[in-house]
């Protein structure tokens, strides 16, 4: 019987098996920062106006929440850089961690 899907060539003596990372290098993600969180009901929710002020569960320079894409990748700081806001990363989570909240 004759063969009809050729096995790939070993290019350069490269293995097969080993991802090249350039193509992922322009591949976008979404980076998102959070301060803090607070729970409301609907009735204090409709009471806000302009100048409310809404207290989160999160004390005055805790460490903020850094996520890509929607899942935690560490904690930092908000710094000012050139008059924006910017975050200073302080902390990578472990690898297994992001692994166990996967699952």
């Amino acid at each position: 019987m004759e063969k009809l899907v050729e096995e790939p060539e070993n290019i350069g003596g490269a293995n097969n098996a080993e991802l090249n990372l350039d193509s992922l290098l322009d591949v976008p993600i979404d980076i998102s920062i959070e301060i803090g969180r607070t729970k409301m009901t609907i009735g204090d929710l409709l009471s806000l106006s302009k100048g409310s002020i809404v207290e989160l569960k999160r004390t005055a320079g805790e460490a903020v929440d850094i996520y890509v894409n929607g899942k935690l990748l560490g904690k930092g700081e908000v710094v000012v850089v050139n008059e924006r806001l910017g975050v200073r990363v302080n902390k990578i989570v472990a690898p297994i961690e992001r692994v166990q909240k996967l699952a």
